[in-house]
């Protein structure tokens, strides 16, 4: 069977199971448009807005861990597929597209204009140019560091107390404690830890 085929599932069962879907599925579309209000009344919260802040995020997010802060401007697809634990910060432009979860540990800092991509396209042009796509799952461990600018690609999962140097692009898994610089990012060395 194709994977482009009918199968009887709902394009929501379809891009929860990581297979491939189509978007502009009405129930889908209800769903984006519902996390783009709330992102745009987060958005535009003002500085000393930090309770009202905490409230939007956590109807728009599927989990927030206390005393986390998100700088605005923030954007994500669904938001009900990000899972952010306590302590953590993200500075300006947080992009997170959660088309397939996001989990993002305690006490992980990430810089501005940080990207989180979890989409997949297909490679072939018929069934790209037709809108399908999917979606791999991203995992950012407890301490973790990402620079800015860092891009963190579909499918990768990186360790807890890493730290991904600013404009690095994280193609790959990397493991627990290590710097990793570059494009794509290696590691370039181990990490003490405290």
């Amino acid at each position: 069977m194709s994977a482009y085929a009918p199968d009887g599932r709902s394009m929501r069962e379809r891009m929860d199971a990581g297979d491939m879907y189509l978007a502009d599925d009405p129930d889908l579309v209800a769903a984006y448009l519902r996390a783009q209000e709330l992102t745009e009344a987060f958005n535009a919260t003002g500085v000393r807005e930090r309770e009202r802040r905490t409230t939007l995020l956590r109807e728009l997010l599927g989990g927030l861990g206390d005393d986390t802060t998100i700088r605005p401007p923030f954007q994500v697809d669904y938001g009900s597929q990000v899972r952010i634990g306590a302590r953590s910060f993200a500075n300006f432009g947080l992009i997170a597209l959660d088309v397939a979860p996001i989990t993002i540990g305690d006490d992980v800092q990430i810089g501005p204009n940080v990207q989180l991509l979890t989409p997949i396209h297909p490679l072939e042009a018929g069934p790209r140019r037709d809108k399908w796509e999917a979606a791999k799952p991203i995992t950012i461990g407890d301490n973790v560091w990402l620079g800015g600018g860092v891009i963190v690609c579909p499918g990768v999962t990186i360790g807890a107390d890493t730290v991904v140097g600013a404009g690095s692009v994280v193609t790959k898994d990397l493991p627990e404690g290590v710097l990793a610089l570059g494009n794509p990012a290696r590691v370039v060395r181990e990490l003490g830890r405290s």
